[in-house]
């Protein structure tokens, strides 16, 4: 029951869900997600964090960046399912839209400058 409660507790969050929508597009870094949802890193990186407990993303490191994208293995018997789910969910919603326009755009170099 815990990983199904991880699952869902995962999924009850709007700014989560943007963050896996986008991430069934394209694998994406902290600043990119940040840039296109319109809240701070750190706010971003706890809802990773959180998605990546419940084995819904994965991250490998690419240069300076940590990339993050929808988890490959079946960490549990939910995430696939969810995952499934969620290509068929929400695609006419205007913010998802929005959101996979917008993360199309991005230019990592431009935006991720410290």
């Amino acid at each position: 029951m815990r990983e199904l409660m991880l699952v869902l507790k995962a999924l009850a969050d709007k700014n989560r869900m943007r963050i896996l929508k986008m991430l069934g597009e394209k694998s994406m870094c902290v600043c990119e997600l940040a840039a296109v949802l319109g809240i701070k890193q750190p706010s971003v990186s706890k809802h990773l964090v959180i998605l990546k407990n419940a084995g819904l993303i994965e991250d490998t490191r690419n240069g300076q960046w940590i990339d993050y994208y929808l988890c490959r293995a079946s960490i549990n018997q939910y995430a696939p399912f969810m995952h499934d789910a969620l290509k068929k969910w929400l695609n006419d919603d205007p913010v998802i839209e929005s959101d996979r326009a917008r993360a199309q755009t991005l230019n990592r170099l431009e935006i991720c400058k410290k």
